[in-house]
């Protein structure tokens, strides 16, 4: 048996669904919930879940270029996923492609092969 990762492109959104100006949203893709900010009109893809205790992300707000999560206001740098509160904590990031209409992002999958 063998575990075989490979990096694939999926849709999450179409640009219509996209957050507006300085805005974060919940969507679902490849299996797991992600959050999408709008910060000045460029768009991230980051993990929904906040590592502190696992607020909703896209339920957040941005103030100053930050995302503030919801729940205890972990604020964390939306091009990065890096947060102020302790340096060895980060949301994991998705590199988003706009094609047309659609929304993706690149994201490792995992696939078992029987040889």
């Amino acid at each position: 048996m063998c575990i075989k990762s490979e990096i694939e492109l999926i849709k999450i959104a179409d640009t219509s669904e996209l957050p507006g100006w300085d805005q974060a949203k919940e969507v679902f893709g490849g299996g797991r919930a992600l959050c999408v900010v709008n910060l000045g009109g460029e768009i991230h893809v980051m993990e929904n879940i906040c590592p502190h205790w696992g607020g909703p992300l896209g339920r957040g707000k941005i103030k100053n270029g930050k995302l503030h999560c919801p729940w205890h206001g972990w604020e964390f740098d939306p091009k990065t996923g890096k947060t102020a509160r302790k340096a060895d904590v980060k949301v994991k990031k998705f590199p988003v492609k706009i094609e047309g209409d659609g929304v993706f992002v690149e994201m490792e999958t995992e696939s078992i092969s029987h040889k």
